[in-house]
């Protein structure tokens, strides 16, 4: 499924976002949820994403008519589909991760040829 990038990040956000709630109860049978406006005030709020308010929620929008998330009594829930989508952001980006840490590491334990040009 290709979403532009705005949807991704906030599609990865959300899945951030449930992370870091749901965490401390993994060996609880309790899951925590959150609804639209909470999650749209956190992720403006934190000035990562600079976005206007009226476009947070249109990318939201476009997550749910792609059937990503869906709503239940106000309160977000990733489909099936979006769980997918979720992962495989994050294999991605793990992706990434790996190789900058591989560069880094590389870096320090020998000197690299480098030729500096103008």
């Amino acid at each position: 499924m290709h979403l532009a990038p705005p949807q991704k990040l906030m599609l990865y956000a959300l899945g951030q976002f449930y992370q870091s709630l749901n965490q401390p109860l993994v060996e609880k049978p309790l899951r925590v949820s959150t609804s639209k406006i909470v999650f749209i005030e956190l992720l403006l709020k934190s000035k990562i994403i600079s976005k206007q308010a009226r476009a947070v929620y249109k990318n939201m929008e476009a997550l749910q008519k792609k059937k990503l998330i869906a709503y239940e009594k106000r309160m977000i829930r990733f489909t099936d589909k979006g769980l997918r989508e979720a992962e495989q952001i994050n294999q991605e980006l793990q992706q990434y991760l790996e190789l900058k840490q591989y560069f880094q590491k590389a870096k320090s334990q020998r000197k690299l040829q480098t030729i500096i040009s103008s």
